[in-house]
């Protein structure tokens, strides 16, 4: 049996390489608009951050998130992400 490869991403708070499915993708779509993508399969540009309030503090003070994803990110998109992150 072959191995299987298990896709790798970096975080954007902590800057270590992790599981794609272990992190949470942060998506802007060709149309520009910005949401939180559960799945990881929406269309357009991802950035990625651990399932940890500490790794989201460290990405929104070091503004990480907006350089990669070449934007300006609202407030709604960051609730959305401690949101996400402290339910689960």
């Amino acid at each position: 049996m072959k191995i299987k490869k298990i896709p790798m991403r970096m975080c954007n708070g902590c800057q270590e390489m992790k599981p794609k499915k272990e992190l949470i993708r942060i998506v802007k779509s060709p149309e520009g608009i910005l949401s939180v993508d559960l799945t990881g399969k929406k269309p357009g540009r991802g950035a990625y951050i651990c399932k940890d309030t500490l790794c989201l503090e460290k990405a929104i003070k070091s503004k990480r998130l907006n350089k990669n994803l070449e934007t300006a990110i609202g407030e709604e998109i960051y609730a959305k992400l401690k949101d996400e992150i402290v339910n689960e």
